[in-house]
């Protein structure tokens, strides 16, 4: 079971239970100034603040194709009009003052476009508890699509994460992330940038895409595809557009075996001594031992000699006229 890293949220006052009827007592402060400092770090790591955007960087690996999008400027328009109603999540940097974000990609990209400070859960996670945070509250608020999660799983690899943290991520099992990884092996660069994150289009058609490359150069039937569509289309809409295109290329591309041109050769009296066959990979003499067998006879017993001497021929040919 992949280990889940977000806390219950607190309570809100309003729907906590009935006060003791005994005043609760103050609780009690370290006694070093070691163990304060240690409880005002715990307290201001699981606290929600009011951060400005420009203190927060970028940071980690992207988990979505798309962050620029009209979907952003819908969200801005939410915020403003609603004010922003889930936080994100940073951790500090190494720099005073500044953060890096875990996720809440879009929320803050929509807050940097109306202004204001930003809401932030801030923790004090490492590298590994980051990028779990990170999958899993994608997971739970925009489930990614096939592809996106594969690109995702990719890099985390290249990253150097462990197997268990990928999995933690994701939710998925040691065999999906097997199965993501297998199908994003096998298609090109810059394919997926293309098409884009196409949600609904599982691992069996990016499968059965990736399968035609073998036939088809995918990047470039892509673009002579995508060019044909309206900017706005849907990328499920890109994807199915694309396979079209490389599925017709693929059959059309096929061609019959080159059996070569053959001719008969034929003697004095017009009776057949043979057939010869020429092709863009060799030249054969065939000589049928029924027709002819005691020519046929003879000339398996003198075929390599003839041929070296026709080789010969053609080399003392070639050396005179040069």
């Amino acid at each position: 079971m992949a280990r889940n890293i977000f806390n219950q949220p607190p309570k809100d006052e309003t729907e906590s239970a009935a006060p003791s009827p005994t005043p609760p007592r103050a609780a009690k402060l370290p006694g070093s100034v070691g163990g304060l400092r240690d409880s005002l770090r715990e307290i201001t790591a699981n606290s929600i603040r009011d951060i400005e955007p420009d203190q927060i960087d970028m940071d980690g690996l992207r988990d979505r194709l798309v962050l620029e999008d009209s979907s952003i400027d819908e969200l801005a328009e939410s915020i403003a009009k609603h004010g922003q109603q889930v936080p994100i999540m940073v951790r500090p940097s190494a720099q005073p003052d500044r953060y890096r974000i875990i996720y809440g990609r879009r929320r803050l990209a929509a807050i940097r476009k109306v202004g204001g400070t930003v809401k932030a859960i801030v923790r004090t996670f490492d590298d590994d508890a980051s990028l779990i945070a990170q999958g899993q509250e994608n997971n739970l608020r925009l489930d990614p699509s096939f592809i996106e999660k594969s690109l995702f799983i990719k890099e985390m690899q290249e990253s150097g994460y462990k197997p268990g943290v990928i999995q933690d991520a994701l939710g998925l099992t040691r065999q999906g992330v097997s199965n993501h990884r297998v199908v994003i092996e096998q298609l090109p660069d810059g394919l997926v940038q293309l098409i884009g994150p196409a949600h609904g289009i599982g691992r069996r058609q990016w499968s059965d895409l990736a399968a035609l490359s073998v036939k088809v150069d995918l990047v470039d039937a892509a673009k002579e595809a995508l060019a044909t569509l309206p900017d706005d289309t849907a990328s499920s809409e890109k994807f199915q557009a694309v396979y079209s295109a490389c599925s017709s290329k693929a059959r059309s591309d096929k061609k019959p075996p080159n059996r070569g041109l053959t001719s008969v050769i034929k003697d004095e009296n017009g009776s057949s001594l043979g057939t010869l066959t020429v092709d863009k990979k060799a030249i054969a003499i065939k000589v049928t031992k029924k027709d002819n067998p005691e020519f046929g006879q003879w000339l398996e017993e003198h075929a390599e000699a003839t041929l070296l001497q026709l080789f010969v021929q053609w080399r003392n040919e070639r050396g005179s006229g040069s």
